[in-house]
Formats: C-alpha cells, sequence, structure tokens
C-alpha cells in the first residue's frame, strides 16, 4: 500500500465526544500526510492539543483556519482577535510542525498542495430575492428569517473594516500564489469555506450561505488546473464533481449530526491517489434513505 494525502475538518474537539474522534484518528501508512481543513475547535488550547496529537502520528499535517478557529471566545487564555489570532495559530501550527497557508506549498507527487485562507463576503446568495440586495439588505433579510451566524458575534476582523475586507486581502495574496506556480501545474485546492455555490443548493436554510465563502473563487478549480477541492464549513460530507474536478467536502461535525450517520464515510477522506469512483456517495445515500434535513446553522 502506497501513502496517501488524506483530509479531514470540523472536528470541533472542545465537545468531548469528538476528542474520542481524534484519538482514533490513525495513517494506514507511515508516509501519509493529512488535511486538516478548519474548525479544529473554538479555543487555541483546544486547537494545539489535536493538531499536537495529529502531527505526532501523520507524516505531514497541513492546516487551513475556520471561522470557529478564528473566534475569540470568553475564557479563551487567548484573546487576540482578527489577523492576530491567526498569526498566532499560525505561530503554533509552526511550533508542531504542521503547515498553514502562510508556508511553502507542498508537493504530493506532481501536484501543488495548496492550503488556503479565503474567508467570505457575503457574496454567495442561494435565496433568489437576496441577490440584487445590498449586503446590509441581505444580512437584515437572514435576521428577519432567524438565521445570523455565530461569526458576528465572535469573530473580530480588526483593523479590518469587517470580514468582506479581510476576505478581499486575502483572496488577492492567494492569486498571486497561485498565478505564480509552475505553468499547468495541477492542484489541490485547500478552503474551509465552499469555493463554488453549488454545495449550497441542499441548505435548508439558504440565508446561511451568506457565510459560506466568496463568488470569486467559482472559476478556481478550472482557473488553476485543479485535481481536487477540499473544503469542510458545511458538516454535509460528500462528493461532488464540477467540470470534471471532484470536490470533497470532508468535515466530521457536531456530536448530534454525525452520530445519527455513525459517520457513514469514515472521518477521514483519500484525496490522493484518487479514489476508485463509486456509483453514489455513501453519505448522500444515507440522507436519502433517511430523509435528513441538510442544516448548517452555526
Amino acid at each position: 500500500m502506497a501513502p496517501s494525502l488524506l483530509a479531514t475538518s470540523d472536528l470541533h474537539v472542545n465537545r468531548t465526544e469528538n476528542q474520542q474522534v481524534v484519538r482514533d484518528l490513525h495513517p494506514t501508512h507511515p508516509g501519509d500526510w493529512l488535511i486538516v481543513a478548519g474548525d479544529v475547535a473554538d479555543n487555541v488550547r483546544d486547537v494545539r492539543w489535536a493538531l499536537s496529537v495529529l502531527a505526532d502520528r501523520f507524516e505531514r499535517v497541513i492546516w487551513v483556519p475556520g471561522n470557529h478557529d478564528l473566534w475569540t471566545p470568553p475564557g479563551d487564555d487567548v484573546q487576540l482577535v482578527g489577523p492576530a489570532r491567526y498569526d498566532h495559530l499560525v505561530d503554533v501550527c509552526r511550533s508542531l510542525g504542521v503547515l498553514t497557508p502562510e508556508d511553502e506549498w507542498p508537493v504530493w507527487g506532481d501536484t501543488l498542495v495548496c492550503p488556503m485562507f479565503l474567508l467570505y463576503d457575503y457574496s454567495w446568495r442561494v435565496r433568489p430575492d437576496m441577490v440584487a440586495m445590498s449586503t446590509d439588505e441581505a444580512l437584515d433579510a437572514a435576521r428577519e428569517a432567524g438565521v445570523v451566524c455565530t461569526d458576528e458575534f465572535l469573530m473580530a476582523s480588526r483593523p479590518h473594516a469587517g470580514p468582506a475586507a479581510w476576505c478581499a486581502e486575502r483572496l488577492a495574496q492567494t492569486r498571486r500564489r497561485l498565478d505564480a506556480r509552475p505553468a499547468g501545474m495541477r492542484t489541490v485546492l485547500i478552503n474551509h469555506w465552499p469555493l463554488t455555490a453549488l454545495p449550497l443548493q441542499v441548505l435548508s436554510h439558504p440565508e446561511f450561505s451568506l457565510w459560506c465563502g466568496s463568488a470569486e473563487t467559482a472559476r478556481w478549480h478550472v482557473e488553476y488546473d485543479a485535481a481536487a477541492v477540499v473544503y469542510g464549513h458545511l458538516h454535509l460530507p460528500r462528493t461532488t464533481w464540477e467540470d470534471g474536478v471532484r470536490f470533497e467536502e470532508v468535515s466530521v461535525g457536531y456530536p448530534r449530526e454525525w452520530q445519527r450517520h455513525d459517520l457513514v464515510r469514515g472521518p477521514l477522506r483519500r484525496i490522493l491517489p484518487a479514489p476508485e469512483p463509486q456509483d453514489h456517495d455513501p453519505f448522500t445515500a444515507w440522507a436519502m434513505g433517511h430523509g435528513a434535513r441538510w442544516e448548517t446553522v452555526r
């Protein structure tokens, strides 16, 4: 058996049951790499614990931040906010030997593995009547529908004016890096938030799409020759295809979610070498068979 590039996300190890999930994660080969696509925990202490466990087991661990990692909740030992908090998490990762979006992107075989931190800018609008609204109007419409992401209370963006401004900076920085890669080199694009709108079509609360990435990335999988795209955030662990590119949502999610389907896909997903195509995705088949509602409100 050859080494694999594996992926998981949304470990949320501040939940006791999810700590056990992390304790049970092991490589299938001594040379396996592991992508952790954000939302490790709500506080720095737990992020450090989980990544230290995984860094001890896998040949290489690659982390990108999720919104929960960037929260500054009361009681956290680290009260930094915004970019300062992100920079602190990068330092934590480097102390553990974990790669981040700020490090040189590694190569797996002939493929450039690209951990990215892009945030969101409220531009994904799954609810049709919100498409023509201003950002403020769309956020008001979401509030009226009873949908407000906890980021609005626990995630700061200072010194940026807000997440959209921070997102614009991150998009520009990342584009420059992608444009500078060797011509024609295939990529694995990794981001906590979805890069396209397709995964958002199944949300029970379409208003939540405002907090799910940026429309600026809608064609990046084509522009940057993606062999695969890895993301989390939605807690809808499934495989989809767009323009011949495989998209893997690799989240574990909260105990109340994964205990319902008993991690039917498993907590680790193989990204490379590409797995054999399946006639159906295990999670999607389970969800359809159980009448599951795909809700993403947090």
